[in-house]
């Protein structure tokens, strides 16, 4: 049993903001609030740890390729440039940024292979670095079969490269995947492999403009029978929402519905260009959509509808998606920006604090682990606990009747971050990570990046001729003609 004392605690989503309490901590649960008299207290803001509901444990900033300013579709190839490195490596330094963070629950779509070893071992490798750091994680398989390049296919833009170019891209991107079936199967044979003791295991399908009817199908039918949830993005771009409006003529929705696709086990990422009616069947069948302000505007996607789909009922969490707005994986900073995109204009409030609460501590949480409880600091609940340095965050405060919600919304960041608990233990501690030694590890990781970029020298002289080229592609419509 342990104990943590801290001069405010926000108990979270609809939950009262206490004083001078000490928390009790025994067997991965919160035991008991109760007064504190403790002078560390007064340094200390205690609130539920945040969950990040969409992330890919990438660790290669934008900025370090040259991959910034452009558009979704022509960011994406452009993580080409990245060499292949261990994947415990790169997992633990993700996740260990995450923890510095105060993120204790993460999806992790895994939809970059380092391909080093075999899948099961990768697998196995990323499962091993959130135990070592000590966050809970949902490792996505990913599950894709078409269009690896470019929606609709990729004659049109092929077309459009050198000879040299369109070789050496056809070789790196267009290789044939594995059949649909054995897809599926290698998400339950990932499961038997890593899941427990902070791992849990979902089906990834990439997307739909990514995915056949017939993979979709059957990662509904397996979704069904084993109770195994699915993540997958949805619907992040405009040209995605073209692409979907071509192709399912029936509406996009509707379709993954047909397919088993729409349901509480399910949640989406993104859903940047929903419609009203979709938002009305995403939230009466109980599915989570997975907002991720800062990658939106930053990959020129667009600004999520966010408090229309709360108007209309949806469950909505907080993603990072790795493309933070200042590539530095702050939660914090993305709570804000969250919530001053949709707050209202004047007088008229789309968001209330509750909203954000949950939009950043509880509903991703159902998301990841498929659990309702937790998201709280209340008897009972997990113990998942994130500490601010209180004493930094009111340093020059003058009214001290000002809401501590209001305080964290102005101005909390990750520097702010002294402690995150998860399932009772000390995941950091007065701001260093505890289960692995973080600077030491990105220094590794940089040194192991430089050292092996050469690896990539072929597909990085094509990228530049390949980025041009999709403009004119996706410009012309030629992404749904085929």
């Amino acid at each position: 049993m342990t104990t943590l004392d801290a001069a405010v605690v926000l108990a979270g989503p609809g939950g009262a903001t206490c004083t001078d309490q000490e928390i009790t901590l025994a067997d991965g649960r919160i035991v008991a609030l109760r007064p504190s008299g403790a002078a560390a207290a007064r340094d200390r803001l205690a609130m539920p740890a945040l969950v990040n509901a969409h992330d890919h444990a990438r660790v290669v900033r934008s900025s370090q390729i040259g991959n910034v300013d452009v558009a979704l579709e022509a960011w994406l190839p452009q993580l080409a440039a990245i060499p292949a490195v261990d994947p415990w490596l790169t997992a633990a330094v993700a996740f260990g940024r995450s923890a510095r963070a105060g993120i204790a629950v993460e999806m992790a779509h895994y939809t970059r292979i380092q391909g080093l070893t075999a899948y099961p071992d990768e697998a196995r490798a990323v499962a091993r670095a959130a135990r070592d750091v000590g966050i809970r994680i949902a490792f996505a398989v990913q599950c894709r079969d078409r269009n690896p390049l470019a929606y609709g296919g990729e004659a049109d833009l092929l077309g459009r490269l050198s000879p040299a170019a369109c070789a050496c891209v056809s070789d790196k991107f267009l290789r044939a995947p594995p059949p649909a079936a054995e897809q599926v199967a290698l998400v339950e044979a990932t499961a038997a492999a890593i899941a427990g003791d902070g791992v849990t295991v979902q089906y990834g399908p990439a997307g739909p403009q990514w995915c056949s009817d017939d993979l979709l199908a059957r990662i509904g039918e397996a979704s069904a029978a084993h109770g195994r949830r699915v993540h997958m993005h949805l619907l992040e771009s405009p040209y995605q929402r073209a692409w979907a409006d071509a192709t399912c003529p029936q509406g996009l929705l509707t379709h993954l519905d047909a397919l088993g696709l729409v349901n509480d086990r399910v949640s989406f990422a993104h859903g940047t260009w929903l419609r009203p009616d979709e938002m009305e069947l995403i939230a009466e069948r109980g599915a989570t959509i997975v907002v991720n302000t800062s990658s939106n505007l930053v990959l020129r996607s667009g600004v999520a509808p966010l408090a229309e789909m709360l108007a209309r009922g949806c469950r909505v969490a907080m993603g990072l998606d790795g493309v933070a707005l200042d590539e530095q994986e702050d939660p914090l900073a993305e709570m804000q920006l969250a919530y001053l995109l949709h707050k209202g204009e004047g007088f008229d409030s789309r968001m209330s604090h509750h909203d954000l609460l949950r939009f950043a501590v509880q509903a991703g949480r159902f998301a990841v682990l498929g659990q309702e409880a937790g998201g709280t600091v209340a008897p009972g609940a997990p113990a998942d606990l994130l500490v601010l340095d209180w004493a930094a965050l009111t340093a020059d405060r003058l009214d001290d009747t000002v809401p501590p919600i209001e305080t964290v919304l102005a101005r909390a960041r990750r520097r702010h971050v002294t402690d995150l608990v998860v399932a009772g233990r000390p995941v950091v501690r007065d701001g260093i990570v505890t289960g692995v030694d973080l600077p030491a590890l990105e220094a590794e990781l940089l040194a192991t990046l430089r050292r092996r970029f050469p690896d990539t020298a072929a597909i990085r002289a094509a990228l530049p001729e390949l980025r041009a080229a999709l403009g004119p592609h996706y410009g012309a419509r030629a992404f749904i003609c085929s």
